[in-house]
């Protein structure tokens, strides 16, 4: 019988920058990531969602994740991504960030969990990771896209 440790599960984020902070996507969620193109925009939607993209014959809504998270806007450089994200309840959405760092894997040790007020930007956060001395807020996916 093998016996499995508790404490050492590891979870994979893609670290994304959004101004000058780090933010961890758990990678079990994203489906691709693509250069940002033209969306198509749709009429009263909320002002985060900047319209849709097809991406190979499949629609999908873009969320604009700076505006979500109330950070100034900025152009889109060339640098700019966008993440398509699967989630259970929601489907298939697509997330601009201003840039894609790097892949980063984070043991259930190295992860605090954050307590926050209900009108705090942090409801999107589950946790901040600690990486090589660098801390990385962790997105809770599910209150990002939820509304």
């Amino acid at each position: 019988a093998e016996i499995k440790v508790a404490g050492n599960e590891t979870i994979q984020y893609v670290v994304i920058q959004m101004g000058n902070e780090q933010y961890g996507i758990d990678i079990k969620y994203i489906d691709n990531i693509v250069r940002v193109q033209h969306a198509t925009r749709v009429p009263k939607v909320a002002p985060y969602i900047r319209g849709v993209i097809n991406l190979r014959g499949e629609v999908i809504p873009i969320m604009n994740l700076r505006k979500k998270m109330d950070l100034p806007e900025v152009e889109d450089t060339k640098n700019t991504r966008i993440i398509i994200v699967k989630l259970e309840q929601l489907g298939v959405i697509g997330l601009i960030v201003d840039e894609i760092k790097e892949v980063v894997t984070l043991s259930v040790d190295e992860i605090e969990k954050v307590a926050y007020d209900k009108d705090d930007k942090n409801i999107f956060l589950m946790g901040v990771g600690k990486h090589e001395g660098d801390l990385i807020s962790l997105l809770d996916l599910n209150a990002v896209v939820a509304e």
